[in-house]
């Protein structure tokens, strides 16, 4: 395996993509979507220009997902790694390092002014991964110093 070979997913990569996204699901322990959803959605995530997937190795042993959205606050596209996924038993191999540097350029080339993500406090491997990378979590100076916090609400 190459693990510095990262390129971007096209349509004809979408069930290295969905393999992938069900390999995510599955190493927490999810059961949904299934396999067929989530291929459904990869295939149409790959024709949305607002939608990236980057594939790690050769052959493919991880994946990250980019989403894109105008920003009032930076007049800019903003980037937002939505997820980042490496195969288990190819972890250490710099996969996980290759696809955030390839996140951040992609980001780059779009013209962002920002790239953001969200991580589990308690994934020591991702926020240590991501610190590394030069990304902050936390601390708005400009706000008293309190922390930013991500908020979800399911319906």
């Amino acid at each position: 395996m190459k693990a510095n070979v990262v390129r971007r997913a096209e349509s004809e990569d979408a069930t290295v993509v969905a393999r992938l996204v069900c390999a995510f699901r599955d190493y927490y322990e999810e059961s949904e979507p299934d396999a067929g959803q989530v291929l459904a959605t990869v295939r149409q995530l790959l024709e949305d220009r607002a939608t990236e997937f980057l594939l790690a190795g050769d052959p493919p042993r991880g994946f990250a997902q980019l989403r894109f959205r105008p920003s009032v606050w930076t007049g800019t596209e903003d980037a937002w790694l939505e997820d980042l996924f490496v195969d288990p038993d190819a972890r250490g191999a710099g996969l996980g390092r290759a696809l955030t540097e390839a996140c951040v350029d992609r980001a780059l080339e779009r013209g962002c002014k920002r790239i953001q993500l969200d991580a589990n406090e308690r994934n020591a491997a991702a926020v240590a991964l991501y610190e590394s990378a030069g990304f902050r979590a936390g601390r708005a100076e400009r706000w008293d110093g309190a922390r930013d916090l991500y908020f979800t609400k399911w319906l």
